[in-house]
């Protein structure tokens, strides 16, 4: 099996459980527009941001997608165990609600996803060649990950 072929799963989990992140979050929004605006707008920025990325993995060949993958999801992660712990202003209730069913499928994919982004970025996989037809990819065996225009070239 290559390379490329052995990355493919982790790519296709990679983007899927991005899908999955962004839908979780769009049920609760609303409420959280209401209740707490700041969250709110969060969920919003946080759905826009899996499914741009998810987009951005079909097409990019940057290893920058996997970081922006791992930092995003890693927050979000963070941000839902904080909320579990501590009173946040306008949101008390949620201290403690461990088990609410949209936070858990969403803290799921975000794991998932940052899971297989530090497995694609610890294998050297800069590229989407397991899920794009590209004549390029954004990894060189003899100089490494390769950014911006380098990549593109």
């Amino acid at each position: 099996m290559s390379d490329a072929a052995a990355r493919r799963p982790a790519r296709i989990v990679l983007v899927t459980s991005a899908v999955v992140a962004a839908v979780a979050h769009v049920p609760v929004t609303p409420g959280h527009l209401r209740e707490a605006p700041y969250l709110g707008v969060l969920f919003v920025l946080m759905t826009a941001a899996c499914l741009g990325l998810a987009g951005a993995a079909l097409m990019s060949q940057r290893a920058a997608v996997l970081v922006a993958f791992a930092a995003v999801c890693s927050a979000a992660i963070v941000g839902y165990v904080l909320t579990r712990l501590v009173a946040f202003p306008e949101i008390a209730d949620d201290v403690g609600n461990w088990l609410e069913p949209f936070g858990i499928v969403s803290v799921l994919a975000e794991t998932a996803v940052v899971i297989a982004a530090v497995r694609l970025l610890r294998s050297g996989d800069g590229s989407a060649e397991g899920l794009v037809a590209s004549g390029s990819c954004g990894y060189d065996q003899h100089r490494g990950l390769q950014t911006g225009a380098e990549a593109d070239q």
